[in-house]
């Protein structure tokens, strides 16, 4: 995913119509590839731009093609000191710099789509790649922002190093999971205890320390500066939002393991999400107990759901096919001609076929696994738990973090899968289908900072996986995202109803709520990012309640402001956000 640089110079014309349009569904690469340099360029080149930078204009998209900047004035800067270069050069010329990875993700973190002004993107995954092991007890590993997960991991398991849960994608740039805490999917089997180097809890909770160009008061200028991980202030930079530019990041790592991977699609989805007192072997938090590492993918309008469940396996079971490289699952990968259609269908405004296409996906499932032999596969971590590519059929997403004790983990599946069933229902009854993507189901610990390994570490202030001091039964969240083809009729009543009701329902001293950055929420009835209440009062208030008075919501904000006063890292949604 993300930019490849093209040779051949397409028009203005060519660039300016393709720049408005947004990413086709099935596209092989969402992220606009052409240039336009500043001498062909139709606005004013940003002034007094530093020299042996090169800046051009360059059209963008995030995934889903539901944000789109254009034209775009971007630079991909070659070192860190290069940075810094560029943040004084904001600073004085009144200019706003935006970190910019793959630019795999739904919410307008990066700019609202549209964005207009004095903006530069600065593309990290063009050099900002050197990666370090370093091996040794304990073990981590260096590397800067701008590298891509599988780069990043493909080092760590050429060294014996892995990590127990990762992001599915992987062309995510370090820098830009570390933002928005990304995660997968992992929490202890039962008697399973913790490896040293590991952690159940987010990708930022492994964090020693990270280097940030930051605004000096001493020597009034932006500067690198290095935070450890037992220094206070590193706890708003370890999910940042994208309010501050990390150039570098020391990850502590641990031991790779060999996972097998066993796809089925034979449980009834009802069976799998029953009431915790009818739940038996087959229920959800049956096989988390198990194995630990469990996701669903269920397509509304079907029986069964793709159930992956990953285990801990030293040696290779007899009947597993060996998986030596990520992404398994190609069938996954492109979109069929039989699934155009029926995209082409729902866009355009034929939603009676939503039921047709879920179970043609769940079928392409199906079919997939036993055509690739890809139903049960073995080898080193990575391999399995990389599973999505830029090819994989782009849709929006939302997404909540249900935090929970463990045991009560069956509870909260059932009830969401209860709440969406009957909504759905309701919807069909009209006519209407407001969701055509699956749902799908993680879990994962929260972010312990000991998992770190150093003394007096302290806890991302704005990761969704935050402990809350005052509920320490909850040890557990729960990942729910429904997916759905941008555009879709209805879709945005029904994700203002959903989160509505996500957040009535999960409350007290049973469960709370926190967006997931990355994902939709925030919803208004005609768009995400944009309930006023939301934004202002239930997230802060979801990082607020619980916290000490000195160590929350309040306090990663004052953090952030101190190290960029000017807010030369901010845009219009988050200055609303966090302001």
């Amino acid at each position: 995913m993300g930019t490849s640089d093209q040779p051949s110079r397409l028009s203005r014309r060519t660039f300016l119509g393709a720049a408005g349009a947004t990413a086709a569904l099935s596209s092989l690469t969402w992220t606009p590839a052409f240039r336009v340099t500043p001498a062909e360029a139709d606005t004013a080149a940003p002034p007094s731009f530093p020299s042996g930078i090169s800046v051009y204009q360059q059209a963008w998209s995030n995934w889903s093609g539901e944000i789109v900047l254009s034209p775009q004035w971007t630079c991909a800067p070659a070192t860190p000191a290069d940075v810094v270069t560029l943040a004084n050069w904001a600073h004085a010329q009144g200019w706003k710099i935006r970190a910019k990875g793959m630019g795999h993700g739904w919410s307008p973190l990066l700019e609202p789509s549209g964005a207009t002004g004095n903006i530069l993107l600065v593309d990290t995954t063009q050099h900002l790649t050197a990666v370090t092991v370093n091996s040794g007890s304990p073990a981590s590993v260096t590397a800067q922002a701008g590298i891509t997960m599988l780069n990043l991991l493909t080092a760590l398991e050429n060294s014996g190093y892995g990590l127990i849960h990762t992001p599915a994608p992987g062309d995510l740039s370090l820098g830009g999971v570390l933002a928005i805490d990304g995660h997968g999917s992992a929490v202890p089997a039962t008697g399973e205890t913790l490896t040293t180097g590991h952690t159940f809890g987010s990708v930022s909770n492994l964090v020693t320390s990270l280097t940030a160009v930051v605004w000096d008061s001493t020597q009034s200028a932006y500067v690198l500066k290095t935070f450890q991980r037992s220094d206070p202030d590193i706890a708003a930079f370890l999910v940042h939002l994208g309010r501050a530019f990390v150039t570098e990041a020391t990850l502590r790592v641990g031991a790779n393991v060999r996972l097998r991977c066993q796809s089925t699609y034979t449980t009834n989805v009802g069976t799998l999400f029953a009431p915790p007192a009818s739940a038996g072997s087959s229920s959800f938090a049956s096989l988390v107990n198990k194995s630990g590492r469990v996701e669903t993918i269920w397509f509304p309008f079907t029986t069964v759901p793709w159930l992956k469940v990953w285990t801990v396996t030293p040696s290779k079971p007899l009947f597993s096919k060996e998986n030596d490289s990520p992404f398994p699952f190609t069938f996954a990968d492109s979109v069929s001609t039989q699934e155009s259609a029926l995209i082409a269908d729902i866009v355009g405004g034929d939603v009676s076929v939503t039921p047709t296409f879920e179970n043609l996906e769940m079928s392409i499932v199906g079919s997939g696994l036993i055509v690739t032999g890809t139903w049960d596969i073995w080898g080193w971590a990575k391999n399995s738990q990389l599973y999505v590519r830029p090819t994989t059929l782009q849709v929006t997403a939302n997404g909540y973090a249900i935090l929970c004790a463990r045991s009560d983990v069956q509870r909260v599946v059932s009830e969401f899968y209860t709440y969406l069933n009957n909504a759905l229902t309701t919807y069909q009854n009209r006519g209407q289908y407001p969701m055509n993507g699956p749902w799908e189901v993680r879990v994962t610990g929260l972010d312990n900072a000991a998992d770190c390994g150093v003394s007096g570490a302290v806890q991302p202030l704005l990761s969704a996986l935050r402990p809350r001091p005052d509920q320490p039964a909850w040890d557990t969240a729960v990942w729910m995202d429904l997916l759905t083809i941008p555009g879709t009729p209805q879709s945005q009543q029904f994700y203002r109803e959903t989160e509505q009701w996500v957040l009535s329902n999960y409350t007290g001293s049973y469960a709370a709520v926190r967006p997931e950055w990355s994902k939709g929420w925030a919803y208004s009835g005609t768009a995400a990012w944009a309930d006023p209440t939301i934004l202002g009062t239930t997230v802060p208030a979801a990082y607020r309640t619980g916290q000490p008075s000195g160590s929350n919501w309040d306090t990663a904000l004052s953090i952030l402001d101190k190290y960029d006063p000017s807010r030369i890292y901010s845009n219009t949604f988050l200055d609303g956000l966090l302001p």
